[in-house]
């Protein structure tokens, strides 16, 4: 797979947009990840490694789209009742077996392959079967209630893309064609550790002044919605030589490393030294909030990222700058989330030259259309403001006061948690 350049995270520029960041990113990473194939069963969220050409039609043959019966057209009268004799039957996986001759009715099902010399089929409640004969109304139209081969694919067709992360949908389509497997993406081994002697895992039963490390707790879940492989590494002691060789361990059998925090210049904050002594790290200052400078960097050719330390700040940097780079890293070719456009049902005033992102929840409002309403308290480490919003509402650089009734982009939770 490709490498990255042991330069790819320098820049030493002013604060950047965030479009610039992502531009940035997608320009400078690649794939790091092998492939492996997997039979369809295990497929579902894996980043599919090749491109799926349909060596089929689908349908294969033309068939019938109702119950009923199959004539030939030029055999019904335009302008009154037509009897036929009923002369044969043709199911879904029974075919009739024969040509199906001028001058008669097939006795046909859903998904029956279209018998020879018929051209036509006739909803069996638009007519009227008495013993072997049956009568049909004139009206008709010619090729009615018939599919034709390949409506829904077609022979060469490339029905899924390189990159694309497999859905239900997606895994029902390749095997409409035939395939019982599929080359997909190895998941990238991700190892999450946290730093600080304050910190203790929950369950624990911490001292005065102590703080459930929550961070490493929803980092280790966005990775893990993103298909990732993770490697719980724990919190690490506040000393240089700990962090730096659980660093060196993990760079030997892993694809990425993330961490939160401890990225400062403090007494205490280590990590920013064991990475620049185990390799290279650079602050790429982006011009948001929430968020602060992100660390990127490589720990013996395995690439690094810092968040803040900052819940809320850790997840929003995380979905929105983080999260397009890592699918990037496992192969993933659709970085962008969908975001919907809403009305704001609040007023906000931010710097100009900066992207801010609102916690807010949707609500219907009298006319039906859907409101943001912004969480009422904002610190970046309200970690409840991110359960109660429905999602976060994205204000543009060149915004610097938002009025009630503006029409805003809204990024749904659902669109960068998984």
């Amino acid at each position: 797979m490709a490498q990255l350049s042991d330069d790819c995270f320098a820049f030493g520029g002013p604060l950047m947009t965030t479009a610039e960041a992502l531009d940035l990113l997608a320009e400078r990473t690649a794939p790091v990840v092998g492939i492996e194939t997997v039979d369809l069963r295990r497929a579902r969220d894996r980043i599919l490694a090749e491109d799926v050409v349909a060596t089929r039609d689908v349908p294969p043959t033309d068939n019938s789209a109702v119950d009923g019966y199959a004539v030939h057209f030029d055999d019904l009268d335009a302008q009154a009742e037509t009897r036929l004799p009923v002369t044969g039957r043709a199911a879904a996986g029974h075919a009739l077996g024969r040509e199906a001759g001028r001058g008669g009715a097939i006795r046909i099902f859903t998904g029956a392959a279209m018998p020879d010399g018929c051209d036509t089929v006739v909803m069996q409640e638009d007519c009227a079967a008495d013993g072997d004969k049956v009568s049909i109304a004139p009206g008709l139209k010619r090729g009615a209630n018939r599919r034709p081969a390949g409506e829904d694919i077609g022979t060469g067709a490339t029905i899924l893309g390189r990159g694309r992360r497999l859905r239900p949908q997606d895994i029902g389509l390749a095997a409409a064609v035939g395939r019982a497997e599929l080359r997909v993406y190895r998941p990238l081994r991700v190892a999450v550790f946290s730093t600080g002697d304050e910190l203790h895992d929950p369950g624990d039963a911490p001292p005065t002044g102590s703080i459930y490390d929550s961070n490493r707790y929803g980092l280790m879940a966005l990775l893990e919605g993103l298909g990732c492989a993770v490697s719980d590494l724990g919190i690490l002691e506040d000393r240089l030589k700990v962090i730096g060789d659980a660093l060196a361990a993990a760079a030997a059998d892993h694809d990425l490393i993330v961490t939160s925090g401890g990225m400062s210049v403090g007494e205490e904050d280590h990590v920013k030294a064991a990475v620049e002594t185990l390799g290279s790290l650079h602050f790429w200052r982006l011009a948001i909030k929430p968020g602060r400078p992100l660390g990127l960097g490589q720990i013996r050719g395995v690439p690094f990222v810092g968040l803040p330390g900052n819940p809320v700040a850790m997840m929003v940097t995380f979905m929105r700058i983080a999260r397009p780079m890592i699918l990037r890293l496992g192969g993933c070719a659709d970085l962008a989330p969908n975001i919907f456009r809403v009305f704001a049902g609040f007023a906000h005033k931010k710097k100009a030259g900066r992207r801010e992102w609102v916690r807010a929840r949707l609500a219907a409002d009298g006319e039906g259309r859907l409101v943001a309403s912004k969480f009422p308290r904002e610190g970046a480490g309200i970690l409840s403001s991110m359960v109660e919003a429905d999602g976060l509402v994205e204000l543009p650089e060149d915004l610097s006061r938002l009025e009630p009734g503006t029409v805003v982009d809204f990024l749904p939770f659902n669109e960068v948690s998984r």
